[in-house]
């Protein structure tokens, strides 16, 4: 019900905007984010937002170079990440839930109950 997107192989230093359409009929009301999981790492939560906007949150490593945004009227989210770092390569799920947003539990993957396929994003340096 997921499908992410825009992956690719980039420099440092580059931009890059991932996409993940929905085909839930309530998109609206689901709380979506982003995980992404690197060779030899645990999964981390990159960035999540609620249902209406109004609230984002970011992890440490991202913020002030992602922004995270939905357009619940074309059923997609958006990550657009700047300034990309080699450290940031990684596959990239998006992942959704129904229940309330939550900003100290948003980075808990075990919440979410739909999730994409991954897209690569691989930063060069």
């Amino acid at each position: 019900q997921l499908q992410a997107s825009g992956g690719g192989l980039v420099q440092a230093g580059d931009s890059l905007r991932l996409s993940c359409a929905a085909s839930i009929r309530t998109f609206s009301t689901y709380v979506m984010a982003w995980f992404r999981l690197a060779p030899g790492k645990e999964r981390e939560f990159v960035a999540a937002i609620s249902g209406s906007s109004y609230y984002t949150d970011y992890a440490d490593s991202v913020k002030g170079r992602v922004t995270i945004s939905r357009d619940n009227a074309k059923k997609t989210m958006y990550l657009q990440m700047n300034s990309l770092k080699p450290e940031d390569t990684a596959v990239y799920y998006c992942a959704a839930h129904r229940r309330a947003y939550t900003s100290g539990t948003v980075n808990n993957a075990y919440d979410y109950d739909y999730w994409g396929q991954g897209t690569l994003v691989t930063v060069s340096s």
